[in-house]
């Protein structure tokens, strides 16, 4: 059976990290968070990559962030992505701590490293939610 090669990639949702892929569904941030030393990280794992502990919870986060580092993807990796092209792949700071990787739902050309960041979130017609931040009018922290 052929697979159309347009065909946008779908996440690898696990047992690790389902909760996060459901929080986007509802449109919230969720992390996992450390009951021992109270930490957020980011990507999802079965312990605290801080203080090793295995006690853990999702909790949601305020979506506030800066934009740490980004590049601009001109290249074509997988047809799906053919319109899109050039995106911002960025690296963002939030508020609680960790750092993301997401897009930014704005022109390459106005990224600037500090810049203030909300969560912002889209809704694909395959079934999944994806993080895409945005910037607040006005904002550099």
């Amino acid at each position: 059976m052929a697979t159309d090669v347009t065909e946008r990639p779908a996440p690898d949702v696990d047992e690790e990290n389902a909760g996060y892929w459901d929080s986007l569904r509802r449109h919230e941030l969720a992390l996992q968070r450390c009951a021992d030393c109270g930490r957020f990280w980011s990507p999802a794992g079965s312990f605290c990559r801080w203080c090793l502990s295995d006690r853990w919870s999702w909790e949601r986060v305020s979506g506030r962030g800066t934009l740490y580092a980004f590049t601009v993807v001109h290249q074509v990796y997988h047809p799906a992505f053919r319109e899109a092209a050039p995106y911002p792949a960025a690296v963002v700071e939030l508020e609680e701590g960790p750092r993301l990787l997401a897009t930014v739902d704005c022109a390459p050309r106005e990224l600037r490293v500090g810049m203030a960041l909300e969560v912002g979130y889209r809704d694909l017609p395959e079934g999944f939610t994806l993080l895409a931040f945005r910037p607040v009018t006005g904002g550099t922290r």
